[in-house]
């Protein structure tokens, strides 16, 4: 198992490798000048100036590459185009924000989806199982930014339990927290637990099928133990293969729910940063954003070799 985990943090250095230079290149992604480009048509020369400077635009490439990764290893990100502000204080400030929300609807997906797995995978093909996939259709194919404007027509507007917008510290009030939480998680959890119980039932009803549950059952075992205590452990499975990409999913989709919702986390941050042209914030919200990605899949690879020991040897 030590030898696997030690191959895994190998292979990931390569990976944050090809990320950071793809992060540091989006600066060349502009059209014409960067400067000009980040500046806009209404820059004069010394604004274009104190960006270049500032950017190090003027230094060759590998200079700049070893420069920015050199900084952004100690958490410094530089400064922002348009605001001077610094980059690496505001990510600071905004990723427990978005991490919060994004581990609580994860935590949201993940029980609900196993819940409606399990029931399904148990009573294949019963009517309470079609009425559950149905159901978990409808939450894989409805867009998650339409869930959300429901959830605050509906649960905010005119039922008033929840708050349409805006965020509160966990630290400064827990009660308030969740209630700005509430909308946002649900909205990004409807995903996650709708791909849990597809892949969870898929695998139920494919391991129920197998000779040794066929045996158990011949052995008088209640179908709780059975699926319980031997089918669940080999269903769940190919479940954990989905648990970083929905990690993945969560980030990429809290840009939308964060806007939607007023909230002043990560997603909202590299969004206003695009619509700028702010290429230091681009570039430290891609760099930690896949850091996170890689970490979260890394543990997840892990924890499938110790749940599946073939993987160790493969």
């Amino acid at each position: 198992m030590g030898r696997f985990i030690v191959r895994r943090v190998l292979l990931a250095i390569p990976l944050l490798f090809l990320v950071s230079l793809a992060a540091f290149s989006l600066t060349w992604l502009l059209p014409g000048d960067p400067a000009s480009a980040i500046g806009g048509i209404d820059s004069t020369p010394e604004q274009r100036a104190q960006i270049r400077e500032r950017l190090n635009l003027d230094d060759p490439a590998p200079v700049r590459y070893l420069t920015w990764v050199g900084d952004a290893v100690t958490g410094d990100f530089g400064k922002s185009a348009l605001t001077e502000r610094s980059v690496g204080d505001e990510i600071k400030r905004r990723l427990p924000i978005t991490g919060s929300i994004a581990l609580g609807s994860f935590v949201m997906g993940l029980v609900v989806g196993a819940l409606i797995g399990l029931v399904q995978g148990a009573r294949a093909g019963r009517p309470i199982d079609k009425a559950l996939l149905a159901f978990v259709s409808i939450g894989l194919a409805t867009p998650g930014f339409w869930i959300a404007t429901l959830f605050v027509t509906f649960f905010a507007v005119k039922l008033k339990w929840f708050p349409a917008i805006g965020y509160t510290a966990f630290s400064d009030s827990p009660g308030e927290w969740l209630k700005h939480a509430m909308l946002p998680m649900f909205t990004l959890a409807i995903l996650t637990w709708s791909e849990v119980a597809r892949q969870l039932r898929t695998g139920l009803v494919s391991v129920l099928d197998q000779d040794y549950i066929r045996a158990a059952r011949a052995r008088g075992l209640p179908n709780s133990r059975v699926v319980g205590k031997h089918a669940l452990k080999n269903a769940a499975l190919p479940t954990l293969t989905i648990i970083g990409l929905r990690l993945g999913h969560l980030l990429a989709g809290s840009i939308i729910i964060e806007n939607i919702f007023n909230i002043p986390g990560l997603g909202a941050y590299a969004l206003a940063a695009v619509q700028n042209r702010d290429v230091p914030i681009i570039q430290a919200v891609v760099l930690v954003s896949a850091t996170v990605v890689l970490l979260v899949n890394m543990v997840v690879d892990i924890a499938y070799a110790y749940v599946n020991p073939k993987v160790r040897v493969s």
